[in-house]
């Protein structure tokens, strides 16, 4: 799960990089950018829930 997080937190760095830059529209970076939240929230609370077992 650790990797996994930190994948999808280099995701939503590389995102934000690629809308700052132009090479994606707003419009997509933010939904894209909203999915990426959505899996860090739940890929951060298993691994919490992992910890705390």
């Amino acid at each position: 799960m650790t990797i996994a997080y930190k994948e999808a937190r280099e995701t939503h760095y590389w995102l934000h990089l690629l809308t700052d830059t132009g090479y994606i529209m707003k419009e997509t970076s933010n939904i894209l950018l909203n999915d990426v939240e959505e899996l860090l929230k739940i890929i951060g609370s298993i691994q919490k829930t992992i910890r705390n077992s």
